[in-house]
């Protein structure tokens, strides 16, 4: 299957959104420590695509980052291919080391990991479909939400966005679990803001993925 690629402007590995004039609030950047991490953009493993998709169920994927673990509850009756794909990536070890490389701030509240290349155009070597869209409606991507990030219809990889204040997108982003302890970790991540200001790049403070727990 075709490489993922995409370049970065609303959330698809360059995002077309809705930008809405809302204010999150995150939480403070000083109430959570993040150790030193070695991790740096590298080239993204070739794992063997998944032929076989798992019978779906409720399961957990833990972000081990060097701020904290980020529990997310997986939804994966709704999200049985995309929850198939991330399972294979993580037990590949592929998103082990890997920076999380955007962070929004302004009208879109997101974190978005998943590369390890942390240029927003690397991913795996395979692609799927869309799945579990929501409503297009306001605050269709609520704080906690976790979804794919991708470039248009059927292109998911590996980037994946932690969403920390209610997001307005278009109904374009497959939804596969919600944060349920660590929420508070990206929200810090998001009040010590952007590398060089803005609303738009680089967190200021680094998260990394050290490695993921799943199950």
């Amino acid at each position: 299957m075709k490489r993922f690629t995409a370049t970065i402007s609303a959330l698809t590995v360059g995002l077309s959104l809705a930008v809405l004039p809302v204010v999150a609030t995150p939480a403070s950047a000083a109430a959570v420590k993040c150790k030193t991490t070695k991790a740096v953009g590298h080239t993204p493993k070739t794992i063997t695509v998944p032929k076989k998709i798992a019978v779906g169920r409720t399961g957990k994927f833990t972000l081990v980052t060097n701020c904290g673990n980020i529990v997310i509850t997986t939804y994966g009756k709704l999200a049985p291919v995309t929850m198939t794909s991330l399972t294979a990536l993580a037990k590949a070890k592929y998103f082990d080391g890997s920076l999380c490389h955007r962070l929004t701030t302004a009208g879109l509240f997101v974190l978005q990991c998943g590369d390890p290349s942390a240029t927003g155009s690397g991913g795996p070597n395979f692609q799927y479909g869309d799945e579990n869209l929501p409503k297009a409606v306001s605050n269709n991507y609520p704080a906690g939400t976790v979804a794919m990030a991708n470039s248009g219809p059927g292109t998911n990889g590996s980037q994946f966005f932690l969403v920390y204040g209610d997001t307005t997108l278009g109904a374009n982003y497959t939804i596969w679990g919600k944060i349920t302890s660590g929420l508070d970790i990206v929200k810090a991540i998001a009040a010590a803001g952007v590398k060089g200001g803005g609303g738009d790049g680089t967190p200021a403070k680094t998260i990394a993925i050290e490695k993921v727990i799943v199950g």
